[in-house]
């Protein structure tokens, strides 16, 4: 079966980065593939994808070396399954509030006798490999989000459920859970001590932490904080953010 990139990258001590995929476009996945991420992952919770659009989406990015991730729209298996046999190599789920949710985001992505997932991986077997199903339990990840005053309260639990590969933060529901305006890159002290907490107790339970951002900077700093891989910016985000870049330097420039 063919490794999984940032499975390899943790056991050689690097921070792997991850962006994100938000606009149902095979070019722009592709672009976005080959920009040099580590992992890119197809957001079907808030970006304005379908889980018909996901096989074409995974088929451009695959064209890369770049490991493909999904984020489902909520913690429900046939969904997850149906990701995973289109060829996800790392599935997110939003709003994890206990350990018994993070079991089941856990077997639904786990041949038995681990997990229930069925067997028909129709194109993650092209993908990965004729020994896929053989091998997919060692090598497919399996993050949990937490970002709700429900998930923060059972936090120990959920980092101690057997198979999870890590939690991942979302900043803006993280803000909200704790009082704060929602926003991503959120240097609130309670944001930032909370995030860390997060990352601590991951680490304690010997599972990692992603780190959600919205820019290099914000990054950075999280990588120097210890968190394992982090989320750096989404087609739509550089959309938007070079059209505005190029009409300001216009008007400037012809004020």
């Amino acid at each position: 079966m063919r490794p999984n990139k940032i499975k390899q990258m943790w056991r050689d001590g690097k921070c792997p980065t991850l962006g994100w995929v938000s606009i149902n476009n095979w070019f722009t996945a592709e672009i976005m593939a080959r920009q040099g991420f580590d992992a890119l992952c197809v957001d079907l919770q808030h970006g304005i994808n379908e889980m018909s659009d996901v096989g074409p989406l995974l088929a451009a990015i695959s064209q890369t070396d770049t490991t493909p991730f999904v984020r489902v729209k909520w913690n429900e298996p046939a969904a997850i399954m149906r990701a995973l046999d289109l060829g996800a190599y790392g599935i997110i789920v939003p709003l994890v509030n206990t350990a018994a949710e993070a079991a089941q985001a856990v077997a639904a992505c786990r041949y038995p006798p681990i997990g229930f997932r069925s067997s028909g991986p129709v194109r993650a077997a092209q993908y990965g490999g004729a020994d896929y199903v053989a091998n997919a339990n060692d090598e497919i990840l399996i993050f949990a989000m937490i970002e709700t005053k429900e998930g923060l309260a059972n936090l120990d639990a959920i980092c101690a459920t057997p198979g999870l590969d890590a939690v991942y933060i979302g900043p803006a529901d993280l803000s909200f859970a704790l009082g704060l305006e929602p926003r991503g890159d959120n240097p609130h002290p309670l944001h930032m001590a909370t995030c860390d907490k997060i990352r601590e107790t991951a680490h304690k339970h010997g599972i990692k932490c992603v780190m959600h951002c919205g820019g290099s900077a914000f990054a950075a700093g999280a990588v120097k904080r210890g968190f394992d891989m982090v989320m750096l910016t989404s087609d739509l985000s550089c959309l938007i953010a070079g059209v505005k870049s190029e009409l300001a330097a216009l008007k400037a420039a012809t004020a």
